[in-house]
């Protein structure tokens, strides 16, 4: 089985209270005298309290273009990268050499060498390490890159596979557009690395003080929703990766994701009231409420989620390991618990991943 063994999240040193970027953020986004009562009711609603950024806030102003929004993703999310990829392997007990497999999330910027092949030699990843470098799953790509570990350990016993996910947001910010959805990307979006440890375990968990402390993946499930690309992914030009959130994405996930959570579900002879711990992706208060609603799920079952919101803000991919961050440490779940990762991003589609502690 996939056992994960550890969990960690990087977030950069720049962090503010949600109220002390308001007006900072709408002198990026609105022209000079802009009636700003949405960006204040978008900040005020949006369930954060506390946000990370890469840079200084009043650095933003300064970068003219996508070349140095770019650079920046690049230099701070090596940063980031080290530090989570480092931190989780020495949680779990293991060294750079040790893993097999790199997985690398990010939508928030681009290189080619890509994030992992200038990070392996930075912290001492082996040469024949495997690499897959991931770019476009959003914020779905948490669980979607769980999921891909799962399938690749499952075929090699023994094996140490990472998921690196780099989300740098404040980055892709779109200065002098004053649109709702880039007015809502900068009220609920954050910054940081998170990477995700697993080990391809025996058929028992293992026992002993270097087992894997964290839960199995017990299966996994991909869905796309027919017709739906335009609800929720980037319009790329000069300026770089202008935001699309379409405001139906919250309808969809009441439509839809209620049958769809248990049809998996049943598939392992459980429904929505056997989940003991929910690691659902924080879209922000309306995404979370449609969630609930199409889950019938009680008040206090996305509160993890919430609590991760209120901290850090939206991280995308990064945001369900620093939800499974918590389950690890204060919150963690008693052994028998089992666990839903959910998460959701363009395409439209959604992604699934049952756990059992």
């Amino acid at each position: 089985m996939t056992t994960v063994a550890a969990v960690h999240t990087a977030l950069p040193p720049h962090r503010y209270p949600q109220d002390r970027l308001t007006e900072p953020i709408g002198d990026l986004c609105l022209a000079p005298g802009a009636d700003r009562a949405l960006l204040r009711r978008l900040h005020a609603s949006s369930g954060v309290r506390t946000r990370h950024l890469a840079l200084p806030i009043e650095r933003y102003a300064a970068l003219r273009d996508f070349r140095e929004s770019n650079e920046a993703w690049l230099t701070a999310g090596l940063d980031l990268a080290g530090r989570a990829l480092t931190t989780a392997l020495d949680q779990a007990g293991l060294a750079p050499a040790d893993v097999d497999l790199l997985v690398c999330a990010s939508i928030t910027g681009v290189a080619a060498p890509s994030l992992d092949a200038r990070l392996a030699g930075r912290i001492g990843l082996r040469p024949d390490v495997k690499r897959l470098p991931v770019f476009g799953l959003g914020c779905a790509a948490g669980a979607a890159g769980l999921a891909r570990v799962h399938d690749y350990l499952r075929g090699h016993p023994g094996g140490t596979a990472v998921l690196l996910t780099v989300e740098l947001c404040s980055l892709t910010l779109q200065k002098g557009d004053g649109s709702r959805a880039n007015l809502v990307a900068g009220a609920l979006f954050g910054d940081g690395a998170a990477a995700l440890v697993a080990r391809a375990t025996g058929t028992r968990p293992e026992a002993g003080p270097e087992a894997p402390s964290g839960p199995a993946v017990v299966a996994t499930r991909s869905h796309l929703y027919p017709d739906t690309e335009h609800l929720l992914g980037w319009d790329v030009g000069a300026g770089g990766f202008r935001v699309v959130i379409d405001p139906g994405v919250p309808a969809l996930v009441r439509s839809h994701l209620g049958a769809q959570v248990r049809g998996f579900l049943a598939e392992h002879g459980l429904d929505t009231g056997d989940i003991g711990a929910w690691a659902c992706h924080p879209g922000g208060p309306k995404v979370l409420e449609a969630v609930a609603d199409a889950l019938a799920l009680p008040d206090d079952a996305l509160t993890p989620s919430r609590r991760s919101l209120a901290a850090v803000g939206n991280l995308s991919s990064a945001s369900v390991l620093h939800i499974l961050q918590g389950f690890t440490e204060a919150h963690r779940p008693a052994p028998g618990t089992w666990g839903l990762v959910l998460a959701m991003g363009p395409g439209f589609a959604s992604e699934l991943v049952l756990l059992r502690w």
